[in-house]
């Protein structure tokens, strides 16, 4: 790094001060910069592609077909991460593939579905299982149908009532 001195010829402090602070460049964007931030934010989609390969078990069935079935029937309650609506058995993303790709070949390795549904929701979220549990945070969910039916059950027999007297 070199420092250079201030000049001799020059005994003015605020000229030294004033060479030593760089030019304000003009802050306002150029049209090229705008339509550059435009192409790279449309095209930015086309670099989330995946070029790798698909996993050996997404689109492939295992031998065994008890094997198969164990964890076919695991996959269809599984959510797909991605598309959220269907279940990985079902779902045409990568992730979906992958996922079926681990299930099978846990299967395949002699682990129980159970298990395998217990590490998933360990690792995603109880959100990614289609059958929720019933833990102390979802007993609202869990007693919501219930406590709305007794309420109704309450109000049309108020109304019952009011109209026979």
């Amino acid at each position: 790094m070199s420092h250079s001195r201030p000049s001799r010829e020059s005994g003015n402090p605020a000229s030294v001060l004033s060479s030593a602070v760089p030019e304000k460049r003009d802050s306002r964007f150029r049209g090229n910069d705008v339509l550059l931030f435009i192409a790279l934010f449309l095209a930015a989609p086309a670099f989330a592609q995946s070029t790798l390969p698909p996993s050996r078990y997404a689109y492939t069935q295992l031998e065994d077909p008890r094997r198969e079935a164990e964890a076919r029937a695991l996959m269809e309650t599984l959510r797909c991460l991605v598309c959220q609506g269907q279940s990985i058995a079902d779902s045409d993303a990568d992730m979906a593939g992958d996922m079926r790709a681990l299930v099978r070949e846990r299967i395949a390795a002699g682990e129980k579905p159970e298990a395998i549904r217990a590490w998933l929701v360990e690792r995603y979220g109880a959100w990614v299982s289609y059958k929720p549990t019933v833990e102390p945070i979802t007993w609202p969910l869990w007693a919501a149908p219930l406590v709305l039916v007794a309420l109704g059950i309450y109000l049309a027999r108020g109304r019952f009532r009011k109209k026979t007297r």
